[in-house]
C-alpha cells in the first residue's frame, strides 16, 4: 500500500503538516490519514493513542476553518485512522490558505482555484454568476440556431431554455461567453467522439 490522492501516512503527530492535508481532503473528495505508519509503509506504534486522538482533534478544531467533518479511530491500539469527509462549506482553510492533493502530495491552491472553491461553497459555479456585462447581443447565436434548429428568431424563452439568465433575470457568464462581443480571452470546447459535443 502506498500514499495516493486520498491516503496519507504520518509517522507521528508531532508536526502540523497533516493539517494541510485535512484542508485538501475537506475541499475535494475526502480521504484518510493513518498515523503510526512511515512513508514507506512501516508501522511505527503511536504511544498513548487515546491522548494522541485528543491532540489531533484539538489541532483540527483550533486550526481548520470552518471545521470539517471527520472521524478518528484507533486501530489495534497502535495506529490512528483519521477519515476526513468532503465538505459542503468550502473553502476549508489552514492558516488562511486552502489546499488540494496532487497525487501523494499536498499543495496550496492558486487564486483561480480558490475562487472556484468559494463559489462551490455557496452552491454556485462561475457560469451561473451574473455577468458584469448586461448589454449583450446574440446575432451569431441566433444565426447558428436558425441553421441547426430551424428557429425563426431568438426569443427570451429560448435564452431561458439555454440557462443564460440568473434567477433575477440578469445575463449570466454563459450568456456573456455566447454573446457577439464577449470579453473573454478564449473558450475551451471539447468534442467527445463524432456525435457527442
Amino acid at each position: 500500500m502506498r500514499e495516493n490522492k486520498q491516503l496519507e501516512f504520518k509517522e507521528n503527530i508531532s508536526t502540523n503538516t497533516y493539517l494541510k492535508t485535512i484542508s485538501a481532503f475537506a475541499n475535494y473528495d475526502g480521504g484518510k490519514i493513518i498515523f503510526g505508519i512511515s512513508d514507506n509503509g512501516v508501522i511505527r506504534v503511536i504511544d498513548n493513542p487515546i491522548q494522541a486522538c485528543l491532540d489531533i482533534e484539538n489541532k483540527i478544531n483550533d486550526n481548520i476553518k470552518p471545521m470539517p467533518r471527520y472521524t478518528l479511530d484507533i486501530q489495534d491500539n497502535s495506529t490512528i485512522s483519521l477519515e476526513v469527509y468532503r465538505g459542503q462549506f468550502k473553502p476549508y482553510l489552514y492558516k488562511g490558505k486552502a489546499y488540494k492533493r496532487n497525487d501523494s502530495s499536498t499543495v496550496e491552491v492558486d487564486r483561480l482555484e480558490l475562487n472556484r472553491l468559494i463559489l462551490e461553497g455557496n452552491n454556485l459555479s462561475y457560469e451561473e454568476i451574473a455577468s458584469s456585462f448586461q448589454d449583450l447581443t446574440f446575432i451569431e447565436l441566433e444565426n447558428e440556431l436558425k441553421k441547426v434548429l430551424g428557429i425563426s428568431f431568438l426569443t427570451e424563452d429560448i435564452l431561458r431554455t439555454l440557462d443564460l439568465f440568473t434567477s433575477d433575470m440578469k445575463y449570466n457568464n454563459v450568456a456573456a461567453l455566447l454573446s457577439d462581443n464577449n470579453q473573454f480571452i478564449g473558450v475551451d470546447i471539447i468534442r467527445f467522439g463524432d456525435t457527442i459535443d
